[in-house]
């Protein structure tokens, strides 16, 4: 059964949208079935996903407002080698209608049903706001990851992060948990880069990833070519940074499993 990580931060800018893309391209590329769902009505992770937002037949809009199995909603040829729900603007009015349907934290939950027995991976590319489409994610996922820069106020606003994924867990999602903490867009000469993340291994200690996404042009390019870093630089520091982010979410996934059994 697929596992399916939310990866959200109610701070933009922090590169959520950029670890969407490449995770699930570098979990695509280890020959794992890999399922991401584009849940911001921006349509970035769409687009960098070299599918046109504005020439789809149908978005998560579609899936989670009108019904329409999940099947006719997956765009199924990316660059990135894996399945794709587009998102846009339509994804906006999904808000709102959410707020006039029964049982409207869990339609996300419920769409996936029919296909969680075929992914591996399920990644939710959340909006940068606690909404109703947020709080989908987090009901379906099974886990969250969380994408933070090493600044002092992303520093305070993952404290409040945590709270809010403890409150929603205990309202729409006992089970849910953190998948981890990913630092991104890393500078080592930076001082206070480093002091921050010193904090945070102090703070979450192993939920903190050793994998840092460091600040890398090409990262910041290729969504503009509309294929994720390994596509458009396999060569360069940020497409490795994230095959490795990969090659640890599995690992610690075969640990959990090797525990539990």
């Amino acid at each position: 059964m697929a596992k399916v990580i939310a990866i959200a931060n109610q701070k933009g800018g922090v590169g959520k949208t950029t670890t969407a893309v490449n995770v699930a391209a570098s979990m695509a590329a280890t020959k794992r079935k890999v399922l991401l769902i584009d849940l911001d009505p921006q349509g970035n992770a769409t687009m960098g996903s070299g599918i046109d937002k504005y020439d789809v037949d149908a978005t998560s809009y579609e899936l989670l407002i009108e019904d329409k199995p999940i099947n006719e909603v997956i765009v199924t040829e990316t660059t990135g080698k894996y399945h794709l729900i587009p998102g846009n603007s339509d994804v906006t009015a999904a808000e709102i209608k959410l707020m006039e349907l029964f049982a409207r934290e869990v339609r996300l939950r419920k769409a996936l049903d029919p296909v969680r027995d075929y992914y591996d991976y399920v990644f939710i590319d959340c909006p940068p706001s606690l909404s109703q489409l947020t709080v989908n994610a987090m009901a379906a996922a099974d886990s969250v990851l969380v994408p933070m820069q090493c600044e002092y106020y992303a520093l305070e606003g993952l404290t409040a992060l945590m709270d809010t994924i403890k409150k929603l867990a205990s309202v729409v999602n006992p089970d849910l948990k953190i998948e981890g903490v990913l630092r991104t867009m890393y500078d080592p000469r930076n001082r206070l880069a480093n002091d921050v993340s010193e904090q945070l291994k102090r703070h979450f200690g192993e939920q903190v990833y050793r994998t840092v996404i460091p600040r890398n042009v090409r990262l910041a390019e290729a969504p503009s070519f509309g294929a994720p870093a390994m596509y458009y630089d396999k060569s360069s520091t940020g497409a490795k940074a994230y095959l490795a982010l990969a090659g640890e979410i599995l690992r610690r996934r075969d640990k959990h499993l090797k525990q539990a059994s």
